[in-house]
């Protein structure tokens, strides 16, 4: 298997307030690829989807507990350039309806970072990382 992630699906409770959330308060673009019983994002090299919640843990054969405001194990990190694009982003994505889990602050590790859910619970880290800058287009290297 290499080592590379093509696609996060993230199981959502109302797929529309999802998608508002996302487009109209984020100001993403969804792929024409999605319908009504899906959405996708591209993201750089990679892609977000939004699926209902029970459809998603049906399709992997589990049975959905139900619970949104339970930890999943899953947080999603969107890095940026700056404190101050943190701090932006931060407060954009608070406006959009997100429930700021933890404001952006200096950590332990020596970079910028806060934390923010969804209106489903899925967890965002926005951080500012020196040591894993960004390319033009925004792409991360880990090298």
């Amino acid at each position: 298997m290499q080592p590379r992630i093509s696609l996060v699906t993230l199981g959502v409770a109302d797929l529309p307030r999802a998608r508002r959330f996302y487009e109209q308060g984020l100001g993403w673009t969804p792929s024409p690829a999605g319908n009504e019983n899906v959405a996708f994002y591209q993201l750089g090299g990679m892609a977000l989807g939004l699926y209902g919640r029970a459809a998603l843990a049906d399709d992997a054969h589990l049975t959905d507990a139900g619970d949104p405001a339970r930890f999943g194990g899953i947080t999603l990190a969107h890095n940026l350039r700056s404190k101050e694009e943190v701090d932006a982003l931060m407060a954009e994505a608070e406006q959009a309806g997100a429930r700021i889990l933890k404001p952006a602050q200096d950590v332990f590790w020596g970079g910028y970072s806060g934390y923010f859910a969804d209106p489903d619970g899925h967890l965002w880290e926005i951080a500012w990382n020196p040591f894993f800058p960004l390319d033009e287009a925004g792409n991360l290297s880990l090298t």
